[in-house]
């Protein structure tokens, strides 16, 4: 994959989440829409937003040739999947409980996955007109407002600010993590980051917000003691490691890869790579 086509592929995926960020911000802005809710087998919700969603990001992918693993995609066996050594794994409305709770905090998740790596992904906040993406070239943060017409996708490019960002010094060590109840093995950690550093700050955010947080410098770390799937992180993943963060499997302290034959991830830490 040449650097000059794996820049086409990255604005193709800018544009497909952007187009599919307005998508949603249609469906979550009108007040006759009542979201369509359906269950999963999982029981977890599906939106008319997750479906348009999806359908907008397939029709700028599917053009690459690359093959497209998309939570309300058809999943195709292992045995066909283990012959892809390049893929999209995609998650067209990341966080549809916060998109139901109306708190703006859900994002559109699209990344490139190379031999089980994430090499790029592009998230977009379109409730907060932010979009995140990262490459070999680094990562980056613009600001994108979702509105009729979208800046020119070379113009967002130049526009982007280098991640992570410079912060104001702070006292605190800060962890994000889920609104959720914390977990026994989450407070562990937390405990052991005040021991490591004294005074630990906690934040809370829904989606893949949580990595981008992490990855822009605004948070230390998060820990992650519960079920997520590859089309969850992908995308943050790539943006993490770009901007020099670490993304590891919390037991083994090894990278996370994806298109594995099971989907779910194991436990994992994002840390911020400064020291």
């Amino acid at each position: 994959m040449t650097m000059n086509n794996t820049q086409n592929l990255l604005k193709t995926a800018i544009v497909a989440a952007l187009q599919a960020g307005r998508d949603i911000i249609q469906i979550y802005n009108d007040p006759k829409q009542d979201f369509g809710i359906e269950k999963k087998a999982d029981n977890s919700p599906l939106t008319l937003a997750d479906k348009a969603a999806h359908c907008r990001i397939m029709g700028f992918l599917e053009p690459t040739g690359i093959p497209v693993l998309s939570e309300e995609g058809r999943h195709l066996p292992y045995e066909e999947r283990s012959a892809w050594d390049c893929l999209w794994v995609v998650d067209p409305l990341d966080g549809t409980k916060e998109f139901i709770k109306k708190n703006g905090e859900f994002t559109v998740n699209i990344a490139l996955v190379k031999n089980q790596i994430p090499v790029m992904g592009v998230i977009y906040v379109p409730a907060k007109d932010l979009l995140y993406w990262g490459s070999e070239d680094g990562a980056f943060k613009a600001t994108v407002t979702c509105g009729e017409t979208f800046p020119d996708v070379e113009e967002i490019l130049s526009a982007g600010k280098r991640l992570p960002l410079e912060m104001p010094v702070r006292e605190s060590f800060v962890v994000v993590a889920s609104r959720s109840h914390m977990s026994a093995d989450t407070q562990a950690y937390v405990d052991e980051m005040q021991r490591l550093h004294g005074k630990v700050e906690l934040l809370s955010s829904g989606s893949s917000i949580k990595i981008c947080m992490v990855a822009e410098g605004a948070a230390d770390a998060y820990p992650r003691y519960a079920p997520t799937m590859e089309w969850d992180t992908a995308a943050g993943d790539a943006i993490a490691r770009a901007s020099g963060c670490s993304v590891i499997n919390a037991e083994t302290g090894c990278p996370l890869k994806y298109n594995k034959e099971d989907l779910l991830n194991p436990w994992f830490l994002v840390e911020s790579g400064a020291k």
